[in-house]
């Protein structure tokens, strides 16, 4: 077994097809199908399932394909880093991100990752809280930045700053018209939330069962897009992060009243995965993003 095989049977399980896996390695089909029974003789077993359709995964391929992908990008991990040395960092970052922190932060990352680091390339996942730590666990992203609503106590875990949730209406709405509003005034309120399970969700629950009080839920939404769109024709509310809505608040589109008594309090952090190597690269993007990330948050801290 060598690293062109693994590379074969990480492309071949990645297009679904003999052939198409064949015209992205600039090879023939035919070698391609003889490299690959190669492979599944060295293993002891079938890889793949041939089907009219082209091929899928057996069990055996499905256990051994996220170790075969982990030691192809350790290897090119350890050939950029190789290079960074000698030059400036490179590779491939893979950075996981909230929605509620997508903006200004990712614009101000990628123009300081390619004034700075130029061999770097960002890859951008966006999700919800749970997708990132999901992502972060198996390896997909390296790098995350996501809430934590419970106690830190991972060496993997940097902390950068608190903020508390806001109820968020539409523009001239009354009931947001302050600057705060109770956490018991949230009862009777429609309100727009993520679906669960979902760590707002939880705590918003315990928070409501702690007072005493009953949370409408009049609909699900797991998009901010959407909660924010839904928001601004008027008549429900949503709880999200001040910094989540700061272009729809300076547009007079929506407004919002920072909860209290109590406040819903956010642990911002930048969760590393295990699962790969910590790059050169990796190491510089993450210098990026804890300042920018630090000053968004620093806008709207929390007991503000």
């Amino acid at each position: 077994m060598n690293l062109e095989q693994l590379r074969l049977f990480a492309c071949v399980a990645e297009y679904g097809s003999l052939t198409k896996a064949a015209v992205a390695l600039d090879s023939q089909q035919s070698v391609v199908s003889r490299q690959l029974s190669s492979l599944e003789a060295e293993f002891g077993g079938r890889l793949f399932y041939r089907t009219g359709r082209g091929v899928s995964l057996t069990e055996l391929g499905t256990t051994l394909l996220p170790r075969a992908q982990r030691l192809l990008r350790d290897i090119e991990d350890l050939a950029e880093d190789m290079k960074a040395h000698a030059d400036v960092p490179g590779g491939d970052v893979r950075f996981g991100i909230l929605p509620a922190f997508s903006y200004p932060l990712v614009n101000q990352l990628y123009r300081q990752t390619r004034e700075r680091y130029p061999r770097v390339k960002l890859h951008l996942f966006e999700g919800s809280n749970g997708q990132l730590q999901e992502w972060v666990a198996s390896g997909r992203v390296d790098i995350a930045l996501l809430y934590r609503y419970e106690s830190i106590d991972s060496a993997s875990e940097r902390v950068l700053g608190k903020t508390d949730a806001y109820l968020v209406g539409s523009a001239g709405d009354r009931v947001t018209s302050q600057p705060t509003i109770t956490f018991r005034e949230l009862e009777n309120l429609p309100l727009v939330v993520p679906s669960t399970p979902n760590a707002l969700r939880s705590s918003l629950d315990q928070l409501a069962r702690r007072a005493g009080i009953s949370l409408t839920i009049a609909m699900e939404a797991d998009s901010l897009p959407i909660q924010k769109s839904i928001v601004a024709d008027g008549g429900l509310y949503t709880i999200i992060g001040r910094q989540a809505v700061t272009r729809e608040i300076d547009t007079g589109l929506l407004q919002a009243s920072r909860i209290v008594d109590p406040a819903i309090e956010r642990t911002a952090i930048l969760l590393a995965t295990t699962q790969r190597s910590y790059t050169i690269a990796t190491r510089a993007v993450t210098g990026l993003i804890e300042p920018l990330a630090i000053n968004l948050l620093a806008r709207y801290p929390a007991n503000s």
